[in-house]
């Protein structure tokens, strides 16, 4: 049942620090339930592969059914990871991982969409499956080539492009996307430990030996495969923060102390206000704090104590937080694909506060009183303005509430369909007809969230805008523990 609410906008001045709360009109409680089962629904539009007899975005069909075949392996599957039909392995092995932890963390707030989470993992973890296993000594983290790729503007289903296969080895290492890879297949083995205890003996198996490999073979795959990677997916962050998050999920996974052990042996005790599919030092951070927290492990305790930090430079009324908001009250980290950035740190945001509410745990930044309602009104107030209550009035989840981006940087979304028209378009065909016009997308991506508007809030629905219109399996991976949280507590 919707609740009326009045919904708190943060107004930032000409000082970061200098805050003052106004009360804008609101609506309703948002429908967290019916974003949940869209964000969720959304994963079957960036399918790979051969389609099940139970897909429901109906407009898409089989695709990159030859992936694997320069060399000569099978590593059909997966995610396309935005807008384009490109799979880099980097950031589906990362929303692997997001959407394993907020099935661990909040499935019991999912209700019907648990099996929808369940499948929605699964589509990613056979694949890296396939990726980890097909050739011994080698960790396969990509297919199709992006330079051609971003070059063609057709349906995934007409691709055309070469569909070149990438892999770290010894010789060519990968510590980073080893490290993701192997913190997703440990998470998702979780997922699956009771409801399938054989394929979840299988994950962690795996992910051992993944993990194993980016320990021994240290490198980044942004310095192995250059261009094929770079900038789209480049490790700009480093190694070091996978090795943590990776070492963190296998510890979780298995409780074996050596992987306790490695992670202490790093030293990875930067500071940092972001958490993405590049920088995963907050994200491992929350994670290994949970034993601080609800073992009372005192261990843990510095890890729990960099939670904190973390926290303090993203609460806006802290005195040390490094986060701007917009002025409607939006999180505003980076100009491109801001959206993405918001999702993770709110997923952070939502579970650190739950962690405090089951210890009744509190502490501070300087002054300020941190409570775990500070950190889920925060978390609220983000996938409240997602789902609509900002100052355009529109939802940035696609098919979600009556206004939202109707034109996003999504080639299967702009074209239509193989049933509309069953001739390919070829590779440039698609740009003047469907790239460049100002018409609505035909076919509906559901349950997509766009990279979202600009620091002012201003959002021109514009498909050649990529920053701002190209939705990511990322974006949405994060949102889905959020929407289950919030969806438990108002959509009763």
């Amino acid at each position: 049942m919707a609740l009326p609410f009045l919904c708190l906008v943060i107004l930032l001045s000409s000082t970061l620090n200098s805050w003052q709360v106004v009360k804008v009109a609101g609506g309703s409680t948002p429908n967290y339930r019916d974003a949940l089962a869209k964000s969720l629904l959304f994963f079957q539009g960036q399918r790979s592969g051969r389609l099940p007899r139970t897909q429901q975005i109906d407009w898409r069909s089989a695709s990159g059914l030859s992936d694997g075949s320069f060399a000569r392996v099978d590593l059909t599957g997966g995610y396309y990871d935005a807008g384009d039909n490109v799979k880099f392995n980097f950031p589906m092995a990362f929303t692997t991982t997001m959407l394993s932890w907020s099935t661990l963390e909040y499935g019991k707030k999912m209700g019907p969409e648990l099996q929808s989470a369940r499948a929605a993992i699964r589509w990613a973890t056979d694949y890296l499956l396939k990726c980890a296993l097909a050739t011994p000594g080698k960790l396969y983290v990509g297919v199709g080539d992006p330079n051609s790729d971003h070059r063609c503007w057709e349906r995934p289903e007409d691709m055309d492009t070469v569909r070149s296969v990438y892999s770290v080895s010894p010789s060519n290492p990968g510590s980073d996307v080893a490290g993701e890879t192997a913190a997703a297949l440990a998470a998702a083995s979780l997922v699956f430990r009771t409801v399938d205890p054989a394929y979840s003996r299988l994950l962690l198996r795996t992910a051992q030996k993944v993990m194993q490999f980016a320990i021994q073979y240290r490198g980044s795959y942004s310095d192995s495969l250059g261009s094929a990677v770079c900038p789209f997916y480049c490790s700009y962050s480093g190694y070091k923060d996978e090795l943590l998050w990776g070492a963190a999920w296998l510890f979780r996974a298995t409780n074996n102390v050596y992987y306790f052990n490695f992670i202490r042996s790093l030293g990875a005790n930067d500071g940092t206000d972001i958490f993405s599919w590049d920088n995963k030092y907050a994200g491992a951070r929350v994670l290994l704090s949970r034993r601080s927290l609800l073992n009372r492990d005192m261990a843990f305790e510095p890890y729990r104590q960099q939670a904190e930090d973390f926290v303090c430079r993203i609460l806006p009324n802290s005195p040390y937080s490094s986060t701007q908001y917009t002025p409607g009250g939006l999180m505003f980290k980076l100009s491109q694909s801001n959206l993405q950035y918001v999702t993770s740190i709110t997923f952070l945001l939502t579970t650190y506060s739950k962690y405090m509410a089951a210890t009744k745990h509190t502490f501070n930044c300087g002054n300020l009183l941190v409570t775990s309602n500070t950190l889920r009104s925060l978390s609220k107030r983000q996938v409240d303005y997602i789902l609509g209550e900002n100052p355009l009035k529109m939802s940035y989840m696609v098919g979600y509430g009556s206004d939202y981006p109707r034109r996003i940087h999504h080639r299967g979304s702009s074209l239509p369909s193989e049933a509309i028209h069953p001739q390919s378009f070829g590779c440039e065909g698609g740009f003047q007809p469907f790239y460049y016009t100002a018409n609505p997308n035909p076919n509906i991506l559901t349950g997509a969230v766009v990279g979202g508007p600009n620091q002012n809030d201003f959002f021109p629905d514009d498909r050649t805008d990529y920053s701002h219109s190209e939705p990511a399996t990322y974006i949405n991976a994060a949102l889905v523990g959020p929407l289950a949280f919030f969806a438990g507590s108002f959509n009763m």
